[in-house]
């Protein structure tokens, strides 16, 4: 159950509501198919990732949890995203120290993340052969890749059309 990497133009046109649905369903199924607990606390951090498009800090997502579970701590939070993250279901974005919710969980992935300076939304592209030219790169290097993820910072499409208007 792979869902499709959303584009600038889908992200402004596509039914949030659904999104998150969606990607709620694909994690508890994910979760059953590999034999791990998507626990209350781990789903409602989850739910809170993706209430919108935008990376959110663990401690904002603190301070959501704790209205609903009164003995939420920063290690709740903390093992709730380190469990999320080992099942593929969000990234971490490194260079805002804050969370995204993952669009492609079903299948193992490089990412590129296109994170907007003015609406603060973050945007999923796989960049298939952008990840080739690295991979290239590194193999002629002989370097060992752990982990491959590019973030690049600018305006989305949508907002740069709402500075034009």
């Amino acid at each position: 159950m792979t869902q499709p990497t959303h584009s600038t133009q889908a992200l402004s046109e596509h039914n949030h509501n659904n999104c998150v649905s969606q990607a709620l369903l694909t994690a508890e199924q994910l979760c059953i198919n590999r034999g791990v607990l998507l626990t209350p606390a781990r789903h409602k951090v989850l739910e809170l990732i993706w209430a919108s498009h935008k990376a959110v800090k663990a401690y904002e997502l603190l301070d959501q949890l704790k209205p609903l579970q009164k003995a939420a701590k920063p290690a709740t939070i903390y093992r709730a995203l380190d469990f999320l993250i080992e099942q593929g279901l969000i990234h971490r974005v490194e260079s805002l120290n804050a969370f995204v919710g993952c669009h492609c969980s079903g299948s193992q992935h490089e990412q590129l993340l296109l994170i907007c300076k003015h609406c603060e939304e973050v945007e999923e592209r796989s960049a298939k052969e952008v990840m080739s030219a690295l991979a290239q790169e590194t193999t002629q290097a002989g370097f060992t890749v752990h982990s491959k993820a590019i973030e690049i910072h600018g305006i989305c499409k949508k907002c740069q059309n709402l500075s034009s208007d």
